[in-house]
């Protein structure tokens, strides 16, 4: 069966990833060296570039360091050239080593196909042959407020939903809010309210 084409360059953080990343799919990918990226003008300048021309797919492990690396890179890259993957935290270690991470979570080399798969598809990653949905209006900040998913107390309610949604549950107000815009459309969000307000 055929790979899967992606418009966008994926970028992830080390090689292990990116071999297991080009057995899923057929598209550009450009590993980071970990932290070294934060040292690395050349590269910095290169992932600009790439963003520019054919844009960027975020895809870091849903660890501590993964987090520290994609808030990096929100901060160094345009915006709005940039989608971010998120895998959810499955606990284990990859086969390759001896001892699983420190947090304990398997990294983007140790999930299944079809789940990276999914994360490309939920970050709204281009493939070939697939038409991109009309999305309408956005998600706000106001509607999460409304929700109570921002402000005081709803640090629980983000912490059910995240794990409703199986994503990382490092993710912050602003990162949850950019996975919802992927994941669903303000009508959607709007009706399943009823779950915030459930929590």
């Amino acid at each position: 069966m055929a790979k899967p084409k992606i418009k966008e360059v994926i970028v992830v953080e080390g090689r292990y990833d990116k071999n297991t990343l080009s057995q899923v799919v057929d598209a550009t990918i450009v590993e980071l060296g970990g932290f070294g990226v934060f040292n690395d003008k050349q590269k910095l300048s290169l992932l600009r570039k790439l963003a520019q021309t054919r844009g960027l797919v975020v895809f870091t492990d849903p660890d501590g360091a993964g987090f520290v690396i994609r808030s990096y890179l929100k901060g160094a890259l345009p915006k709005e050239q940039v989608k971010h993957a998120y895998v959810p935290d499955v606990y284990g270690k990859e086969k390759r080593k001896r001892k699983g991470g420190k947090e304990g979570k398997l990294g983007v080399e140790g999930m299944k196909p079809d789940v990276l798969l999914d994360a490309l598809r939920r970050a709204g990653a281009t493939f070939e042959g697939e038409e991109a949905a009309d999305r309408g209006e956005p998600i706000t900040k106001a509607d999460m407020l409304d929700a109570g998913l921002v402000g005081d107390g709803s640090a629980a309610k983000r912490a059910a939903l995240v794990k409703e949604l199986n994503l990382p549950e490092r993710l912050s107000a602003n990162a949850l809010l950019e996975a919802l815009n992927l994941l669903m459309t303000r009508e959607e969000f709007l009706e399943g309210k009823k779950y915030c307000d459930d929590q």
